[in-house]
């Protein structure tokens, strides 16, 4: 599979996040969370929280970072690494695309974690 559109760039001011189910391998929907950070890039990680399992698209973005509403763990939306405890594991980082107005999240490759 390719890179699918996710959304389009007005979908998203500067620091907001959206959530957006793409179709996985097997078919199942994936929950991701696409972010603008503050410099206006676009930024795709897994929806779920590593801590709490609960929707990071839901959370406040600054920065460059998503904050967890549950617990107020933090990621860095560039490497999917925790930055703010309770979480300690990473949350899967996927490949953005901008092509003109289009996001595409490409979910099949991960971003290694750094």
């Amino acid at each position: 599979m390719t890179a699918q559109l996710a959304c389009m760039t007005d979908d998203l001011g500067p620091e907001e996040a959206m959530l957006v189910e793409l179709d996985g391998a097997d078919g199942a929907p994936v929950a991701v969370a696409v972010a603008r950070d503050a410099d206006g890039n676009f930024h795709a990680v897994s929806d779920i929280c590593s801590h709490g399992a609960v929707s990071l698209s839901e959370g406040e973005v600054e920065g460059c970072l998503v904050e967890c509403w549950l617990h107020g763990s933090q990621f860095d939306l560039r490497t999917g690494q925790p930055v703010q405890l309770p979480a300690v594991r990473p949350v899967p980082v996927y490949p953005v695309t901008v092509d003109g107005d289009k996001v595409l999240v490409d979910i099949d490759v991960t971003v290694p974690v750094s």
